[in-house]
């Protein structure tokens, strides 16, 4: 006889007992079957409370060879694209009735491979990932695509070929239009601090900036260009080099809002004017670009847009109706915008 214990060793058969009813009831009530009454359900969800029942998910998974989860890895948590995206993930993917792992690789390849393989032993149903800026090798998602998990790969994706759907930030034309804005702006000698060329993303930047100083006739310093962790404190490091000779830069494109913010921090402190010594355009459109002084000049990836391309992606591909590969083929490009304020201001 079951008792009122709270134990979690209670299965639907003590709620059964409890009830009266069939496990079969039950576990059509647990899973809001539409043929149950409300008030069965009702009684069954408070009993199961009242029990200390608690799901077994992994077992549940193992019969409809579903878990009803996704897996989602990142570089960091605390930046604020990917903050945003993830949200968006979360929200919507419970809409439809999935529960989101997200796992943080810290940017280290050794662990991005652990979780890999930790999300794939528990069995999820789809993985998502922005992989580290120097993931060349994507075999540690290999296990995936070889047993038909769809695998989506959202702003950090495979340069070459992979059975995986990507979903992106146009950063071609994003740089292109940052470093056209520059020029635009009356700037001729313009400097670039972006990415290790190891990531799509540095990649596309690079030469999206290469593209606009081209198109202009404009020359490029080599020695302006720096491909580096994009940190504060490399910021200030290049900034520094930039500045410690005769011939200096009169405007940078950063290719993120950490670094364009830490060159705002060493203009001031060498009194070098901006916008009007130095224009400055950076990439990403944190909320601190708006409220530092002056507003800085950035670039919009529409984190939230990207999440729901996403979602809609994957919901797609987990379908009973969907047919064929369990990948797009076409790379899903986010458009993005150029938001402009006082740092690169004509005046």
């Amino acid at each position: 006889m079951a008792t009122g214990k709270k134990t979690y060793q209670n299965t639907i058969l003590d709620i059964a007992e409890a009830l009266k009813l069939s496990p079969a009831t039950i576990s059509r009530a647990l899973n809001n079957h539409p043929y149950v009454k409300e008030k069965t359900r009702n009684d069954v969800v408070e009993m199961a409370a009242k029990l200390g029942y608690r799901r077994n998910h992994m077992a549940s998974g193992l019969r409809s060879n579903r878990t009803r989860t996704v897996g989602l890895i990142i570089p960091r948590v605390s930046m604020f694209f990917h903050a945003e995206v993830i949200t968006t993930i979360q929200n919507d993917l419970h809409k439809h009735g999935y529960h989101l792992i997200i796992c943080q690789s810290n940017d280290s390849v050794r662990m991005e491979r652990e979780l890999a393989e930790t999300l794939y032993a528990s069995r999820v149903d789809a993985l998502i990932a922005a992989c580290t800026l120097q993931t060349i090798d994507f075999g540690h998602f290999d296990k995936f695509v070889e047993h038909d998990t769809p695998v989506i790969f959202y702003d950090r994706v495979p340069v070459n070929p992979y059975k995986a759907t990507l979903i992106k930030g146009d950063d071609f034309q994003g740089a292109y239009t940052a470093t056209s804005h520059l020029i635009a702006a009356g700037s001729k000698k313009i400097a670039h601090i972006s990415g290790p060329l190891t990531s799509n993303l540095y990649q596309d930047r690079a030469a999206g900036f290469l593209k606009a100083m081209e198109e202009q006739g404009l020359p490029v310093n080599q020695d302006w260009i720096f491909h580096q962790e994009l940190s504060h404190e490399n910021a200030i490091k290049a900034m520094q080099k930039l500045f410690e000779t005769t011939e200096v830069p009169d405007a940078l494109f950063a290719d993120n809002d950490t670094t364009a913010i830490a060159a705002i921090e060493f203009a001031k402190a060498a009194g070098i004017a901006i916008p009007e010594k130095l224009k400055i355009a950076g990439y990403s459109n944190d909320p601190r670009t708006a409220i530092i002084s002056p507003s800085i000049t950035s670039v919009e990836q529409f984190p939230n847009l990207v999440g729901k391309r996403i979602v809609e992606t994957l919901v797609d591909l987990l379908s009973p109706d969907h047919e064929g590969a369990t990948y797009k083929t076409e790379p899903v490009v986010v458009p993005v915008k150029l938001i402009s304020r006082m740092s690169s201001s004509t005046i």
